[in-house]
């Protein structure tokens, strides 16, 4: 007896295939009605036999396309309506007042890969080909339901071969919104300096569009190919291309040309910092690259992400790339562009963001234009407009302990965002959630933002450091993106507890406003390092009171003073800080981040150190600048002071001349950890420990508190790094090589962590370690505290979709946010 079933499908169910999929599952089990994209999800009103009913339902549940996520599925009998077959309807059809979620942008599939470069497909080169199991998807989006007219594809009606593809169930591309080729779809453009008389003379370009300006259009196949023959060929001479992506510009050159790589740093001003490489296959990554099964997945998978790999010791690499690092950051191609470019080139591309100095990525083509004419020689664009803007994301395997390898999130972009993180836990639905919608403003560096929608979290895409009214403005439109794509308008605010932080005087204002206008909107400040902790806490899916260690660079503390090595008993709520490392002064602030030396002097002071012999060399490399660095710190002038791990390690970095005068940011944390293999010292000898001498140790001491001091400024016990600097300093002295001190100095970090843990086990009973913040970046350290703690009975939280930086850090103001407004509704 036929039988009628509405359905309801939530989680990442648009732009995956899921209309198509459905489909065809419905074709299969003899199903009739219909399947149509709403602003919840994926809406199914079936009718047939209740078996075949019912064994559609379970396909759904259980072989759902592989980019899509299926978070719940609803039921319901309906009244049949007598469907004699089954149909996609258009999305307008349907009403709801909750919104779906949308998949990231997916790299281009084998199968269309595989046509790009088969010469009797009618695709053949061209430059945006994609289907329903790849392709752009959120980077277009205008508003939900996924539908091309909602998309940046809405300008280019498709042609009677694609849309015949476009509407048959068996092809590949059914329904496949940005569905297109030569004759319907996007161009690729191209323009270089002084190429006004180029195409004249160049029988390939003959009866190509070209602009006023001197743009050339490659709307055939002819002029398609031409444009990246002559875009491989300036590669090879050393010239810089910028070259448009999913999320915005790339600037590319030879990644094996010293002299162009030198030529990109000097341009854009990126003195250092290595760059990411684009190979084309992995046997080509392999060549120069250690890869293993969970980074080859990486790699090949649909997001794409840049894959930090260690070097081979026998590859060689052009002076200029990754100086000094034992790793490289490796991605493989995932659009159409990039893999037509590496094949015209036929080798490895620098792919660096397409920005200036600081400045968020170029995401128009009229943008790159303007900003990056001081950089790039030539442009390869095209006429799809980007909606908004997407870094590559960066990550990395790590070995976790008895969990065995994991990925360590770095940058969290492209492919990853914006995929919600769920608050919810089986049998506990309802603990987390709190009834209204949360806009965390997110930290000042490395800003992400985040959207709480129920047990949802929307963590935004890696934006930057807050430092400009452009990284602001990128903010501010990406906000009113994700707050249009989502239907969610905040109702609370939360931001970061630093004064000055420039998220959250745009929080304070925005309070003020509604304040003024006499709307609810409220306001809550939380401090750093707790929100590191709860976002690796929540991550796990952790409520009770955990072990929190937090090291970082910079987190404003309730003191008033910097913070950045602190070990705290947290839950989701509130914290207490049980230990922290001693205040060292910050000669000069904000120059003492960027000069190490300052901070080596600021240490050296401290700890009663400056007449050290071996601490003569870096004194003397500061300068006139030590004479300074005196004075501030004897009348505490522009002096604050700092418990911040990542301070000591510039400043043993400086100290040990591994690293004085860093050219980015973290560089000379970066460095130290290098130095452990020799890395940065031009070697790859790995440090006997046998013969590096005695170990480290930390100093511990209780704190004695100001009887008018609370949990939240001051600790229980200090932890003094002057022995370990005292140590350093004599081994110097002594000629123990460079290496063998930068293990051990780690060491004594991984030794320092575990003590505190074990005492504050020893206090209250708790088992459970998070770690979290910038420091935890450092392989090494993480890699050897995990095994530590392990070792000794603890169970470890880490950050797991989110990075361990300040890049999580809003997603953890939001949960600490919620869980507070929770409590307080619970009370009511």
């Amino acid at each position: 007896m036929r039988e009628a079933l509405d359905i309801e499908v939530h989680g990442v169910v648009q732009g995956v295939g899921f209309r198509p999929f459905v489909f065809n599952a419905a074709l299969r089990h003899n199903i009739c009605g219909w399947v149509l994209n709403a602003t919840a999800g994926v809406f199914v009103h079936a009718e047939g036999e209740p078996e075949d009913i019912d064994a559609l339902v379970m396909e759904i549940n259980s072989n759902a396309p592989a980019a899509s996520r299926v978070d719940e599925i609803n039921m319901k009998e309906a009244p049949l309506e007598g469907f004699s077959n089954f149909e996609i309807r258009y999305s307008d059809e349907a009403e709801a007042d909750a919104t779906t979620l949308v998949s990231p942008d997916l790299a281009t599939c084998d199968e269309c890969v595989a046509e790009l470069f088969d010469p009797h497909n009618r695709r053949f080169h061209y430059p945006f080909i994609n289907c329903t199991n790849c392709g752009p998807r959120f980077t277009i989006i205008d508003s939900l339901p996924y539908d091309r007219a909602k998309t940046s594809m809405a300008g280019f009606p498709m042609c009677e071969a694609c849309d015949a593809e476009y509407r048959n169930p068996a092809d590949r591309r059914f329904h496949a919104q940005p569905d297109a080729c030569f004759e319907c779809g996007p161009h690729i453009s191209w323009w270089e300096k002084g190429f006004t008389e180029t195409p004249a003379t160049n029988e390939a370009f003959n009866g190509a569009d070209i602009d006023e300006d001197g743009t050339l259009w490659g709307s055939t196949l002819q002029t398609s190919d031409a444009i990246f023959a002559r875009a491989a060929e300036l590669l090879h001479e050393g010239a810089i291309v910028a070259v448009k992506g999913l999320g915005g510009f790339h600037l590319a050159c030879d990644a094996r040309n010293p002299e162009a790589l030198a030529e990109l740093r000097r341009r854009k001003r990126r003195e250092g910092k290595a760059f990411a490489v684009m190979y084309r296959t992995l046997d080509d990554v392999r060549e120069t690259c250690q890869v293993n099964d969970a980074e080859r997945r990486l790699l090949t998978g649909t997001q794409r992400p840049i894959v930090l790999l260690k070097k081979r010791d026998d590859a060689k690499f052009a002076a200029g790339l990754a100086d000094h690092l034992p790793e490289l950051g490796v991605m493989l191609p995932y659009t159409p562009v990039q893999h037509l470019l590496l094949a015209a080139f036929g080798g490895p591309l620098v792919m660096t963001s397409g920005n200036l100095h600081d400045e968020p990525i170029c995401m128009t083509d009229d943008e790159a234009r303007s900003q990056l004419a001081s950089i790039a020689d030539a442009f390869l664009g095209n006429n799809r407009p980007i909606r908004c803007r997407f870094d590559d994301s960066v990550v990395r395997v790590i070995s976790a302990g008895s969990a065995g390898d994991a990925v360590q999130m770095v940058r969290r972009a492209r492919g990853f965002a914006p995929m919600p993180i769920s608050l919810a836990k089986k049998g506990d639905q309802t603990s987390r959630r709190t009834k209204r919608v949360l806009f965390a403003a997110g930290p000042e560096q490395k800003n992400t933002f985040c959207l709480l929608r129920g047990d949802e979290a929307f963590v935004s895409q890696h934006i930057g450091d807050m430092e400009n009214a452009e990284t602001f403005d990128a903010w501010l439109s990406a906000k009113k993106h994700f707050e249009s794509l989502f239907q969610a308008a905040p109702e609370s605010l939360v931001a970061d507890m630093h004064p000055e932080c420039l998220s959250s005087k745009w929080a304070e204002e925005a309070h003020r406003r509604a304040a003024d206008a006499g709307e609810d909107l409220s306001l809550e400040k939380i401090q750093h390092h707790h929100a590191h902790i709860v976002s690796a806490m929540a991550e796990c899916g952790l409520d009770e009171a955990t072990i929190g260690v937090a090291f970082d660079g910079t987190g404003y503390g309730y003191d008033g003073r910097i913070w950045g090595g602190e070990v705290l008993l947290a839950n989701r709520t509130d914290f207490e800080r049980f230990a922290n490392f001693a205040y060292l002064p910050m000669p000069g602030g904000a120059a003492a981040v960027k000069n190490p030396l300052r901070m080596a002097y600021g240490a050296l002071h401290e700890f009663d150190l400056l007449d050290h012999p071996a601490a003569i060399p870096a004194i003397e490399a500061l300068g006139d600048a030590a004479h300074v660095c005196d004075h501030m710190i004897e009348r505490d002038l522009n002096c604050p002071r700092t418990s911040s791990v990542g301070r000591l390690f510039d400043a043993a970095s400086a100290l040990l001349g591994v690293c004085e005068h860093p050219a980015y940011e973290g560089e000379a944390a970066v460095l130290l950890e290098a130095a452990i293999s020799d890395a940065s010292l031009g070697r790859k000898r790995i440090v006997d420990p046998e013969a590096a001498g005695d170990a480290y140790h930390m100093g511990v001491s209780k704190n004695c508190a100001n009887p008018d001091s609370t949990a939240h400024d001051t600790s229980v016990i200090l932890l003094d790094a002057q022995p370990v600097f005292a140590s350093m300093l004599d081994d110097m002295a002594a000629g123990v090589a460079t290496s063998a001190i930068a293990r051990k100095f780690h060491d004594a970090m991984v030794e320092t962590i575990m003590q505190a843990c074990l005492v504050a086990n020893a206090a209250y009973g708790i088992s459970t370690v998070a770690l979290s913040g910038g420091v935890f970046m450092n392989r090494y350290l993480l890699e050897h505290t995990l095994a530590a703690l392990e070792a000794a009975g603890f169970t470890v939280a880490l950050n797991k979709e989110l990075p361990c930086n300040d890049g999580g850090v809003s997603f953890g103001q939001a949960v600490i946010a919620a869980a507070r407004h929770a409590g307080a509704d619970a009370q009511k």
